[in-house]
């Protein structure tokens, strides 16, 4: 597509901003929102320097449906429509299930399931009215292998995102809206550095078959493929990035 309209949740760091520069390479107008005004107008300002046609950031918490709402009219008020959005924002929550509290569960569970659904319904909303759209949810391997460190509450919140995903798309699919997940596994982010603390980098690296972490770089690369115009067959998947990590 010319000149795409992309909006991404959670772009201030890590995988969600490589995306971000990815599309600004690519000439996109980039809408990034996140939760720090400073960083994301820097942001703004790094993009339009790396080559997008425009970019606007959006502040906004995912967990609030007006602020979804306002991300996602923002977009459409500055350019016209909504062609791509990739729902990033999340976070991680390692620890035993003898440490669960009511209260951890509820606060992962509004950032990774209800800031995805929220996201989808109105990226949606917009995107059916224009008779095409494409969405990617962020997930993790986690929502399908298990982790020693104790990752129960997180890897059920990916659960819950794949298993929307699969739903959404068949929503969406006879709508000209596709949905897929991308579920990346050892990425070299800062969530990437917990976990290595908690098991021992030396020994996570070794578990990958590659004997190395991906980078969020490698990971906005697949998005980006996996929401354009040239996998238009792909809707309802899960593609995972991990270095074969999971297929041991």
């Amino acid at each position: 597509m010319a000149t795409p309209v992309v909006l991404i949740t959670g772009a201030l760091t890590g995988i969600g901003r490589a995306t971000a520069v990815a599309y600004a390479r690519e000439g996109a107008k980039v809408v990034v929102s996140g939760r720090h005004r400073d960083a994301g107008e820097a942001l703004v300002t790094e993009l339009k320097q790396k080559g997008a046609a425009d970019a606007l950031f959006v502040r906004a918490d995912i967990r609030k449906e007006e602020d979804v709402k306002a991300a996602v009219d923002s977009a459409v008020e500055r350019f016209g429509r909504l062609d791509i959005a990739i729902n990033n924002a999340g976070r991680d929550g390692l620890g035993a299930i003898t440490e669960v509290t009511p209260e951890s569960y509820a606060e992962l569970f509004d950032t990774n399931v209800l800031g995805v659904l929220l996201s989808l319904k109105h990226e949606f909303r917009v995107m059916e009215a224009q008779g095409k759209g494409s969405i990617v949810n962020i997930s993790s391997i986690f929502g399908h292998v298990g982790f020693p460190g104790g990752a129960s509450v997180y890897a059920g919140s990916k659960h819950a995102v794949e298993g929307i995903t699969k739903s959404v798309a068949l929503e969406g699919a006879a709508k000209g809206v596709r949905v897929n997940a991308v579920a990346p596994g050892p990425i070299e982010t800062a969530m990437f550095d917990r976990v290595a603390d908690i098991a021992g980098r030396d020994q996570l690296i070794g578990m990958i078959p590659t004997k190395r972490a991906g980078t969020p770089e490698e990971t906005a690369n697949l998005i980006v493929f996996l929401a354009s115009d040239k996998s238009p067959f792909i809707t309802g998947e899960i593609v995972t990035i991990d270095g074969g990590f999971a297929a041991g």
